[in-house]
């Protein structure tokens, strides 16, 4: 049984970075055996579906991998705290034995079940995002920012002061994130909204640079 666990995430929080097929197929083929890969597939939906590799299709290959999604997310329902994971009978098991019982509650389980039906709500969601990235990425260029490219739903930017500018972007009723404890002192996280959002913070962010 495998006595070490790793967590990785694809894509990544807060960068929106991502890995492809082959380096996923390379670092699992070259994990050992006794660890325990945890692949936190949170934001997997936002991927194009052509390019994304869907960690759920190498569990018959790999029984020490764990693959895991939300339904915070692209499915919208982040208030009922529902998610899953996927893995091999043997790891299930552990697993169920330490979860907290009726850690779902029925509600959420409903909620879920007609989600993982609604692929349509998703492609919406997935298209609304992409648009609303590029709202974001050519405001940034315009401002002459610089920034990670993201498969998420969220983009790092940066600004230099980011704390300074929080605070700013704070007092204008505009919350974003700093990711200084990520090793990005100069950036903040921008969750992607909807246009109206996306104009109003690109306006509040313009103001916060000049101030």
């Amino acid at each position: 049984m495998p006595t070490i666990s790793m967590r990785f995430a694809n894509p990544n929080n807060p960068t929106g970075t991502w890995f492809d097929r082959v380096a996923l197929e390379r670092f699992l083929g070259a994990a050992p055996k006794r660890v325990v890969i945890v692949l936190d597939e949170a934001y997997f939906e936002y991927m194009d579906e052509e390019s994304r590799p869907d960690g759920i299709g190498y569990l018959p290959r790999h029984a020490n991998l764990v693959v895991t999604r939300t339904f915070s997310k692209a499915y919208g329902l982040a208030g009922l705290r529902v998610g899953y994971a996927v893995s091999s009978a043997e790891i299930a098991d552990l697993l169920n034995r330490v979860r907290q019982p009726f850690n779902v509650n029925s509600l959420a389980l409903a909620a879920a079940e007609a989600a993982l039906a609604d692929d349509e709500f998703v492609s919406r969601t997935r298209s609304a995002n992409r648009a609303g990235m590029q709202i974001l990425e050519r405001g940034f260029e315009q401002l002459g920012l610089r920034y990670i490219p993201s498969v998420g739903n969220f983009v790092c930017v940066e600004v230099g002061d980011a704390p300074g500018i929080y605070e700013k972007l704070l007092r204008l009723g505009v919350i974003v994130r700093p990711v200084a404890s990520y090793g990005l002192p100069r950036h903040l996280r921008v969750t992607v909204g909807a246009p109206a959002e996306n104009a109003r913070f690109l306006d509040a962010l313009q103001e916060c640079l000049k101030a």
